[in-house]
């Protein structure tokens, strides 16, 4: 069978994916490849990662292989592609015998555009004479962070993807990831040596999303609180640490009247496979999940990220918030950190396998995740720089919409060095930071009475601030290093540099919380909605669900997501613009001709019920 002429970058863009314009950074990147060149490719999620190589892919002769360590997720992957007539397929172990052999022949064959297969399935002997007995277009690593050390979702297999050129060296190669540093960029063009290829880095910045951290104060009461006065009925993820927390919010959620459903590894294969594709293919679904859940989500429509508890990393916030609005629509990242997160984390750290150097590096960026937390400063721009992007303040986080104070806790701060060194030295006794918190407060329970801690100098020396401010100080001392966290049982100890505050040798300016007033956030996120996404008219929005309730119905019957169908983004343009003709549909942005040919009338007639 012969290929299909699929035309050049600018024709595959506008016939098969409906656009009329790359995204910035695109069209350079994809006729680099086009021309035979390799490429390392940075740039966030949302931004188009996937048009850098399935475009080339389509254009280059032959097939393009996408190693992708998602094969949860391959077959939705494939299923888009189908959606627009690109001829895609995949081979991973979710395969029987039979079906397998029917992917292999028709890539044999030539009649595969795209093969999706994970990199451990790559490292076999029989798949790399598969890929010898057919003609190779490219090579395209995705997720390419995963061979980094550096990074947070480390697969051993990747590593051996270097071997890619040396057995292919005609064949043009392409990583991509959403994340990475300027260390992680460095390690994964030297593993995959990727050091000749061009690089590509696109600003790592997520306009759309508004990044707003708040000190836990119930943290599933104020989950609920942004639910309801936020985001009612819209699909979104919360993350949490374990699974038991992810068990209990899903169930406290579902008793509130919230579509919720848990996610984590504890869970059978089955289980979380029916629940990720309930999230994939129904509007309005939140999933509360571990860290388990998310790399390679295509679904577009997520309209906010919520983090329980506190990160590991920067990096590991920044990939999980970024699957909130991959449409451009206005979004929300909101993590509730507090106290406890801090002792938890440092304590995990600490009591970790590994060695030092494993030790160290955990350290740091959970040094660099309590930095972002603790700023005073714009969110975006912290993050930013973490990735080594300069930006200026958004308008668009919780400190730049309801900045928040600084003030002098040197005093303060003191006052609980000074309570934990006369535990510690005259004592010869450590607690945790409650006990102590309860000591400068002067509150008389029974252990502070049981250990005769009421007799401290430093009882009730701490009653200008209540218990919930000092555990901010805690958390803020915690956060930069000048109190410890041993690892026995979570108790309170100095480190090196508590004796400069104690004899005032370094200052300690705080950050104080101001009052978080919803409205303006929520005012702030819809103002900052992109232009092809305004707000919509009462009758384009009566118009709009009526397009989504047959977007759903569509997808239902042919067992796809419904965004494989079309983009909510799409669907807000056809209600608005209200075409009347086929030729007028044609002309909106991610209607491309494979889908006007299928869903065109359907639109049309249901337009015209209306």
């Amino acid at each position: 069978m012969d290929a299909p002429e699929y035309g050049d970058a600018s024709q595959v863009l506008r016939r098969i994916f409906g656009y009329d314009e790359f995204r910035e950074g695109q069209q350079e990147i994809i006729e680099h490849v086009v021309a035979g060149g390799d490429a390392l490719v940075l740039m966030p999620t949302g931004g188009g990662k996937s048009l850098c190589y399935q475009i080339p892919s389509l254009v280059r002769k032959g097939t393009g292989v996408v190693i992708s360590p998602l094969i949860a997720l391959m077959q939705d992957q494939v299923d888009a592609l189908r959606a627009l007539g690109v001829r895609a397929g995949f081979l991973n172990s979710t395969l029987d015998f039979d079906e397998q052999r029917t992917v292999e022949a028709t890539f044999r064959a030539g009649e595969l555009d795209l093969l999706y297969l994970a990199p451990e399935r790559l490292r076999l002997e029989s798949t790399q004479r598969l890929l010898d007995a057919g003609d190779v277009s490219l090579f395209a690593i995705d997720e390419a962070h995963c061979v980094s050390q550096w990074g947070h979702d480390f697969r051993p297999d990747y590593l051996a993807l270097s071997a890619l050129h040396e057995r292919w060296p005609d064949v043009p190669r392409i990583a991509l990831t959403a994340t990475a540093t300027p260390a992680t960029h460095a390690e994964i063009a030297s593993r995959l040596r990727l050091d000749d290829a061009r690089h590509f880095v696109a600003s790592f910045d997520r306009p759309n999303i508004q990044y707003r951290i708040a000190p836990k104060d119930e943290p599933k009461r104020q989950l609920l609180e942004l639910l309801r006065t936020e985001h009612p009925g819209d699909a979104g993820i919360v993350y949490c640490l374990s699974r038991n927390s992810v068990e209990k919010i899903a169930a406290f959620l579902a008793e509130n009247g919230i579509t919720a459903i848990p996610y984590h590894a504890g869970l059978d294969a089955q289980t979380r496979a029916a629940n990720q594709s309930r999230f994939l293919r129904e509007d309005g679904v939140i999933i509360v999940a571990t860290i388990a859940f998310g790399m390679g989500i295509d679904k577009p429509d997520v309209r906010f990220v919520a983090h329980l508890d506190l990160p590991k990393s920067v990096e590991g916030y920044y990939q999980e918030t970024g699957r909130a609005g991959r449409d451009g629509l206005p979004s929300t990242a909101w993590l509730a950190y507090g106290l406890q997160d801090v002792v938890q984390l440092r304590k995990l750290i600490d009591t970790s396998e590994g060695d030092d150097a494993h030790r160290r590096l955990q350290g740091a960026h959970l040094d660099s995740m309590l930095a972002l937390c603790e700023t005073v400063e714009c969110r975006r721009v912290r993050l930013l720089a973490y990735f080594g992007q300069e930006s200026k303040a958004c308008g668009n986080c919780d400190t730049c919409l309801t900045p928040p104070e600084s003030w002098d806790g040197t005093v303060a701060a003191q006052k609980v060095l000074s309570a934990v060194y006369r535990l510690d030295r005259e004592r010869r006794q450590r607690f945790g930071a409650g006990h102590v918190i309860d000591i400068l407060v002067g509150k008389k329970t029974p252990k502070v009475i049981q250990f005769d801690h009421d007799g401290l100098s430093v009882f009730g020396v701490g009653a200008d601030l209540s218990a919930g401010e000092w555990r901010g100080v805690v958390r803020q001392l915690l956060a930069r290093g000048l109190l410890a966290v041993q690892p026995d049982h979570g108790t309170l100890a100095l480190t090196e540099t508590s004796g400069a505050v104690l004899r005032r040798e370094l200052e300690v300016p705080m950050r104080r919380e101001p009052e978080r007033r919803a409205a303006k956030l929520k005012a702030a996120r819809v103002a900052k909605t992109a232009p092809a996404a305004a707000d919509l008219s009462e009758e384009a929005t009566a118009i709009f669900e009526r397009l989504r309730a047959w977007r759903s119905a569509t997808a239902k019957e042919q067992g796809v997501p419904p965004y494989v169908v079309f983009h909510d983004k799409t669907l807000r343009e056809v209600a608005t613009l209200h075409p009347s003709s086929l030729g007028e549909l044609g002309t909106v942005n991610g209607v491309g001709e494979n889908k006007l040919a299928k869903y065109g009338q359907q639109i049309l007639d249901t337009l015209a019920e209306i």
